[in-house]
């Protein structure tokens, strides 16, 4: 593809939008918490709805996504995004965040699967780590600029909606400029049978062992990180105090560290080996882990450089994963699988948060208790995810050798 760098970077700004409309809500969590006067379990309930309706989306769009061009499917579903993101921008109650909230995950969760396919099927294995390194600084750049920003608005206009028009906006401009400069892709037609139903597609992708265990191991992955994730910013509030103004220095300097790091650990797991990478920041993601669900009150400084490196690691270790788990399907049905994988990790994510609700609760004084407990959870999930890898590439081996 010509520029193919311009064309990854298209669609990690598509990926902005999308990772800051989600990411946007958890450090608006000790706003939110005011305004509508709500608990962390209902805080949390706002949160994860996304993420299961995303979930729910995603099985639902496994069955036509490889039956479309990936240009129209993306279109549509960003277009359906924006909508979703606009009812939020405007929404006065909590009912109707929530209800907001869902319909954006209907197109928001299917959106990433489709990015994911379209990168599969474009990029080839050789320099898929590379161009996963390069979509992924869209979370970077969310963090940098998007929440920081995001919340910058939402204090200068005295109005937590303004985010989200922010977001409707851009992505409108995205948009725009998608459906001008992006060609047909329909290539993975090439590879696509003409016989069987879109059931028998669904049905034979996920009766593949290789893609059963690809499936698990990423819902334990995204399970052990978003335990964790929600409840960053309020407990920093409450319980390590970090003011409200202060919290965008986190998502700043977590995510610029990661604008420099993604690309990198894509490059070097091309040139080194995906696994061998995705070890190494999967084993050092658990010490941050433990200690920022067990931190105290303590200096804002100590503070940053334990979220900045949660950020760092807990990036590397999903650069390498998506680029090992995108090769388990052929072209053919890697829509099918990505709108699956998608929608598995989506619910993970959005079981994660609400077990966190569950667990977390507020003391009188204010602060959340039992966070540390959240922390163990997503350590033993992500040991488990750990262990599951060599799982994997044995399988992946065997029907190569097969």
């Amino acid at each position: 593809m010509k520029n193919e760098r311009g064309f990854l970077l298209l669609l990690a700004l598509l990926q902005f939008t999308n990772i800051m409309d989600f990411m946007i809500m958890m450090p608006l969590g000790p706003q939110l918490m005011k305004v509508f006067a709500i608990n962390p379990e209902q805080f949390s309930t706002a949160v994860s709805a996304y993420t299961f309706s995303a979930g729910i989306s995603g099985m639902v769009g496994a069955f036509w996504l490889d039956r479309l061009d990936r240009k129209t499917a993306l279109l549509i579903m960003y277009a359906g995004f924006i909508v979703g993101t606009f009812c939020c921008a405007f929404a006065p109650t909590y009912l109707l965040l929530l209800t907001s909230r869902m319909v954006t995950g209907v197109f928001g969760g299917i959106l990433g699967a489709v990015v994911m396919s379209i990168v599969a099927d474009t990029i080839p294995e050789a320099r898929r780590g590379a161009a996963m390194g390069i979509v992924s600084t869209s979370f970077s750049m969310a963090s940098v600029f998007g929440v920081p920003f995001g919340l910058l608005l939402a204090s200068q206009f005295d109005s937590w909606h303004a985010p989200f028009l922010f977001i409707v906006i851009v992505g409108i401009v995205i948009w725009v400029v998608l459906f001008k400069v992006l060609p047909e892709m329909k290539g993975h037609f090439e590879h696509h049978s003409t016989n069987g139903s879109a059931l028998h597609n669904f049905i034979t992708v996920i009766s593949d062992r290789t893609v059963l265990i690809a499936l698990s191991f990423m819902m334990l992955l995204m399970f052990g990180h978003f335990s964790i994730v929600p409840f960053i910013s309020p407990y920093m509030v409450s319980n390590v105090g970090i003011s409200e103004k202060e919290l965008p220095l986190i998502y700043f300097f977590g995510g610029a560290a990661t604008i420099f790091t993604a690309p990198f650990v894509g490059k070097i797991s091309d040139k080194i080996g995906k696994p061998k990478v995705f070890f190494f920041f999967a084993i050092i993601a658990l010490i941050p882990a433990f200690f920022i669900t067990n931190l105290s009150a303590v200096g804002l400084i100590y503070a940053l450089l334990l979220t900045t490196s949660f950020f760092i690691v807990s990036n590397g270790r999903f650069v390498p994963a998506m680029a090992i788990t995108s090769t388990v399907v052929a072209p053919a049905r890697r829509g099918t699988f990505m709108s699956i994988n998608s929608s598995l990790m989506q619910l993970a994510s959005g079981i994660a948060t609400w077990v966190a609700g569950k667990i977390v609760i507020k003391a009188n004084n204010g602060s959340l208790m039992n966070y540390e407990y959240v922390g163990y959870i997503s350590i033993a999930a992500s040991i488990l995810a750990l262990l599951m890898m060599p799982v994997l590439l044995a399988s992946q081996k065997k029907e190569a050798a097969a």
